[in-house]
């Protein structure tokens, strides 16, 4: 997807220069929206740890990206809810890591707490794609 990306100045620059303060889809592009997405995996296991929930979130974005012929690069617009502000740094290490290159808009936000308790973090996503 060749998505304008808009960081304008005087906005500060993008936090670690992983995500773009605005995209814009080109006209007549299809349009995605997916569902929060946690790191529960297909066969029900949880992992204990941020990390290993967050690239199985990751994950389960990436299955529902793919049943419509899409990938990371495809996504516009990214949002994600910790429960554990401590693990701000992880996400920004693994966002690097699985998402290199990419750069969507992004909202990171601490919440008290997901639907289930053991969950560390939840992520949801907007992609395009040309039709």
């Amino acid at each position: 997807m060749l998505a304008h990306r808009h960081d304008p100045f005087p906005v500060a620059e993008p936090f670690h220069g992983i995500y773009a303060h605005g995209v814009e889809a080109p006209a007549g592009a299809r349009t995605l929206f997916i569902s929060g997405q946690v790191g529960v995996a297909p066969g029900g296991a949880l992992a204990s740890d941020f990390e290993g929930q967050c690239r199985q979130a990751l994950a389960n974005l990436l299955g529902v990206l793919r049943s419509a012929d899409m990938g990371f690069c495809d996504i516009v617009r990214m949002s994600f809810f910790l429960t554990r502000p401590v693990d701000m740094a992880a996400l920004v290490e693994i966002r690097k890591e699985l998402l290199d290159g990419v750069r969507p808009a992004i909202t990171t936000v601490f919440v008290a707490g997901l639907v289930s308790p053991d969950w560390l973090v939840e992520v949801e996503a907007t992609a395009c794609a040309a039709p």
